[in-house]
């Protein structure tokens, strides 16, 4: 299958735009053996590729590529199909921007193009490149937090060891921080519920009977306000997921909940209610109304998961929570995805005009910690920082900056 493949980078500082021709030369007749087209643009520091091939040559190429230390934050664009080539095979080409410019190379890239001139003004690649020769394209994020000059160290928090399993529960709940890493504090804790087994929340539910799934979760959350009081938690945030139905189908949902929180010695306002988008809310009015409820009391309200369903931008046409929490499907390698950064950066300048606070969720890699802290997210969740415990608050790796 022909594959075209844009891929953006950054010259490493030690690596002289003027090694590129040489490079350039190694690559052609490589390119040429694997039937392989490389257009490769340079202003002697941002580097823009397309490569233009089968999809196993081109990915594995690639693969090769993001290795090669002469470049840095390498960043996959685009990864298309189509049914002819976009340019000439002739194996690699270097058009610098530092020799030509913009105009001349432009006319020089089209002049190997094999698409119609009407035809390459319209093709997103084409436009790939001339947003990168007439200078718009945006400035990488992450050249602030760059992954090689940050550390971790842990932190025993003074939450002690955890209580074990509790008896006479129908279930647990293992606490996960959510943390503001550059300012070393907690943001809030997060209950996350699990089976008496210590399984996942998708076996605890996959149990019940399905005609009071609702009614289970609701009832569920006073075990995570007791385990909250016992631990004394004292003023840190709790964070609470809920069925966004379980509102709506449970008869006094709200009162439930404030009860709940006040007899284990917590505030409402240190209670955030996390609803996920992935649940359709067929009774959005009743939804609505026991949403002014919860912040009536003073309960916050989160969208978990944001970005994994079909709900979440409607939502936030019809009410604005106080925290979004970007899916980790979203953050998984973002400092790698061209896609999935354009996605994030359109996130953040929505929620900064609306006021909502920010949370990415999933952080496993300290590279996507640093690429997000650079645009402009503040909290983050997961196993790099903190891992959920049982019963209890695990340590925290918070990140340091090395010189």
């Amino acid at each position: 299958m022909l594959t075209t493949l844009i891929y953006r980078s950054q010259l490493h500082p030690s690596c002289k735009s003027a090694q590129l021709v040489s490079l350039v030369e190694q690559a052609r007749s490589r390119n040429t053996g694997l039937n392989i087209t490389g257009i490769l643009l340079s202003d002697g520091r941002e580097i823009l590729q397309i490569l233009e091939g089968s999809e196993e040559s081109v990915v594995n190429l690639f693969h090769k590529i993001r290795d090669d230390k002469r470049h840095c934050n390498v960043v996959e664009l685009i990864r298309d199909y189509g049914p002819r080539r976009r340019f000439e095979n002739v194996g690699m080409l270097l058009f610098d921007l530092q020799v030509k410019s913009a105009k001349d190379v432009l006319q020089s890239v089209l002049h190997y193009s094999k698409l119609e001139s009407y035809l390459a003004s319209d093709d997103r690649v084409f436009k790939f490149i001339q947003t990168f020769i007439t200078g718009k394209m945006p400035p990488q994020s992450g050249a602030m937090f760059d992954a090689d000059k940050w550390t971790l160290s842990r932190e025993n928090l003074p939450f002690g060891e955890g209580i074990g399993l509790i008896a006479n529960q129908s279930c647990q709940f293992a606490l996960q921080p959510i943390v503001e890493p550059t300012e070393g504090k907690i943001s809030s804790l997060e209950a996350l519920i699990r089976g008496n087994d210590g399984g996942s929340p998708e076996h605890f539910f996959s149990t019940l009977d399905q005609d009071k799934i609702y009614e289970v979760d609701l009832q569920t959350k006073a075990y995570a306000f007791a385990l909250a009081e016992k631990l004394g938690i004292g003023g840190h945030k709790l964070a609470v997921n809920l069925l966004p139905m379980s509102l709506v189908n449970v008869p006094g949902a709200v009162e439930f909940l404030v009860h709940q929180i006040k007899i284990h010695g917590l505030q409402p306002e240190q209670v955030i209610i996390e609803v996920t988008e992935n649940e359709m809310i067929s009774g959005f009015n009743k939804f609505n109304s026991a949403i002014k409820q919860l912040r009536a009391e003073g309960i916050g309200l989160a969208i978990d998961d944001f970005g994994s369903g079909y709900a979440g931008l409607s939502l936030l046409t019809r009410f604005q929570p106080d925290k979004i929490k970007i899916d980790r499907e979203i953050v998984c390698d973002i400092h790698l995805s061209g896609p999935k950064q354009a996605i994030v950066k359109s996130i953040v300048s929505c929620c900064t005009d609306l006021e909502i606070t920010l949370v990415a969720e999933g952080i496993e890699k300290i590279e996507e910690w640093c690429w997000l802290e650079s645009a402009g997210i503040r909290r983050f969740q997961g196993f790099l920082f903190a891992r959920p415990q049982l019963n209890g608050v695990g340590d925290i790796n918070w990140p340091h900056f090395s010189r």
